[in-house]
C-alpha cells in the first residue's frame, strides 16, 4: 500500500476525545498482515503435535512421538519458543482486526455492533463445524465467543484496556495456579500408603481422562485411526460439550489479548508508531525474560521425568506470566523486521498467506487431518515428534506458494469471501476486475 494511501487511512476519522485510526476501503497495513502470516504459521508448529499424536503427547513427550535426541530437542524447543505465544499473537491480531472492522463500519455510517455480532455469528458456526466435524483443536468458537465479550471494550483508551486486560490476565493466572495445586492435594491423598482405595481409583481415573495412561492412548489412537463417521460421532456425543469448556478454559487467557490488540491499534503499536528503540527494548527485554523463565519450567518438566501432575501445573497454570511476556516480545521483535524488510519478497509471501489466514488455518485442518486420520493416510500416532517437522515445513511452503498469487486475482481468500458474504447476507465480489 502506498504511502498516500496508507496515511488517508490513519487520518479517515477521529473518535470523540481521542485520536483512533480508521481504515478506507483497500487500504492494508503490511505489519497486521505479516504479523497474521506469521501467527498462522507458526501456531501449526505446535498444533501439528496434536493432529498427529495421541492425548496429552503435547505436553508429555514421554508418552508417544519420542523423548529422547531431536524428539527431546523438538519438545524443548515448542515449550519455551512457541506453545501458547503463536496463539497470543493470533489473538492480539484478533482484536485488532476487531477494532478496525468496527470502526470502518462506524465511519460508514452502519452499526458497529451489527457487524461485529454478525461476524461473530457466523465465525462461531465455522468453529462448530470445524470442531465437531474436521479436529477437536478449534480455536474459532473460542474466538467468536470471547471476541463477543472483547468488543464490549472497543471504547476504552488505550491505557484503560492494557489495565483492565493485565488484572483480568492476573486474575486468571492466580485462579488456575490455585485450581491446579489442589491436584497435588489430590495426588498427595491418593499416593499415602494406605490410602482409601476409592482415592486411589479416582486419582487413576482422572490421570486416564487427561489421557497420560497407556489405556487412554491406546484408545485415543484406535478413535482416529478409525473413520470419519466414527470420529464425528465421538465429537458429538462424548465431547459435546466442549466447544463451551474451551470458553471457561482459555477465556481468561483469550479476552486479555485480544483487549490487548485494541490498545495496541490505539496507541500505534500495531502501526508501527512507536520508536525503533521502543521496539527493540519491548522485543529484548520481553523475549529474554520470557525465554529464561519458559526454560526453567521446561528443565523442570524434564528433571521430573515429565511427572504427570506437576507438568499439568506447568502446562496449565505456571507458563502465563511467560505467554504474555513472549507473546508481546515476539509482536515487537516481528514489527521492526516487517518495516525493515517490507519490500522482501518472503516478508510479501507472508503478508500475503496473513491475508487470508482464515483459509490457511482451516485449509491446514483438512489437510493435515486427511493425512493422519484414519479416513485419510492414517498416520495418527506413528509419526516421530521431530519428524513432524517436515510436514509443518510443507504445509508453510504451501500457504507461501497459494496465498500471493491468489490475491493478485481476488480480494479475498476463499473463505474470508464465505464469511463475509454470510455476514453481510449478500454475496461479495470476489474477482479482481
Amino acid at each position: 500500500m502506498s504511502d498516500i494511501s496508507k496515511q488517508a487511512a490513519e487520518q479517515a476519522g477521529q473518535r470523540k476525545g481521542q485520536a483512533d485510526n480508521f481504515i478506507v476501503p483497500g487500504a492494508r497495513y503490511i505489519e497486521l498482515d505479516a504479523l497474521r502470516g506469521f501467527a498462522v504459521m507458526g501456531i501449526l508448529a505446535m498444533n501439528i503435535v496434536a493432529f498427529a499424536l495421541p492425548g496429552n503427547a503435547y505436553m508429555n513427550p514421554d508418552i508417544v512421538g519420542g523423548s529422547a535426541g531431536a524428539d527431546l530437542l523438538s519438545w524443548f524447543f515448542g515449550f519455551i519458543f512457541i506453545d501458547g505465544k503463536m496463539r497470543g499473537l493470533f489473538s492480539l491480531l484478533f482484536g485488532a482486526s476487531l477494532f478496525l472492522v468496527t470502526s470502518l463500519a462506524e465511519a460508514k455510517g452502519q452499526s458497529p455492533a451489527k457487524t461485529h455480532y454478525s461476524r461473530m455469528f457466523w465465525l462461531g458456526f465455522f468453529g462448530l463445524i470445524h470442531f465437531f466435524f474436521l479436529w477437536f483443536g478449534d480455536i474459532l468458537f473460542l474466538y467468536a465467543a470471547i471476541g463477543s465479550i472483547a468488543y464490549l471494550f472497543r471504547n476504552s483508551t488505550a491505557e484503560s484496556l492494557i489495565k483492565k486486560a493485565v488484572a483480568i490476565y492476573v486474575g486468571g493466572f492466580v485462579m488456575w495456579a490455585f485450581l491446579m495445586a489442589t491436584i497435588f492435594v489430590f495426588q498427595s491423598q491418593a499416593e499415602i500408603p494406605g490410602a482409601d482405595i476409592l482415592m486411589v481409583e479416582a486419582y487413576q481415573e482422572m490421570l486416564d481422562g487427561m489421557g497420560f495412561t497407556s489405556a487412554a492412548i491406546a484408545k485415543d489412537v484406535a478413535l482416529y485411526q478409525s473413520g470419519f463417521v466414527d470420529i464425528a460421532n465421538h465429537k458429538l456425543t462424548i465431547m459435546t460439550f466442549q466447544p463451551l469448556y474451551s470458553i471457561f478454559q482459555a477465556g481468561f487467557e483469550t479476552l486479555p489479548f485480544m483487549m490487548l490488540g485494541i490498545a495496541m491499534m490505539k496507541n500505534g503499536f500495531f502501526l508501527g508508531k512507536l520508536s525503533h528503540e521502543a521496539y527493540r527494548k519491548w522485543a529484548l527485554w520481553m523475549t529474554l525474560i520470557g525465554t529464561i523463565l519458559s526454560t526453567a519450567l521446561a528443565l523442570l518438566a524434564y528433571y521430573s521425568d515429565f511427572e504427570p501432575v506437576l507438568l499439568i501445573n506447568i502446562t496449565i497454570a505456571w507458563t502465563l506470566p511467560t505467554r504474555m511476556m513472549m507473546t508481546i516480545g515476539y509482536a515487537a521483535l516481528l514489527i521492526v523486521l516487517i518495516q525493515q524488510y517490507s519490500h522482501h519478497w518472503l516478508i510479501r509471501r507472508v503478508a500475503a498467506a496473513g491475508r487470508v489466514a482464515f483459509t490457511n488455518y482451516l485449509g491446514t485442518s483438512v489437510i493435515m487431518c486427511a493425512i493422519f486420520y484414519g479416513w485419510g493416510f492414517g498416520l495418527y500416532g506413528e509419526i516421530s515428534r521431530s519428524t513432524l517437522w517436515l510436514f509443518v515445513i510443507g504445509m508453510w511452503c504451501v500457504m507461501l506458494l497459494w496465498s500471493q498469487p491468489w490475491l493478485m486475482r481476488n480480494r479475498y481468500g476463499p473463505l474470508e469471501w464465505l464469511w463475509r458474504t454470510l455476514s453481510r447476507g449478500q454475496v461479495q465480489p470476489l474477482a479482481i476486475r
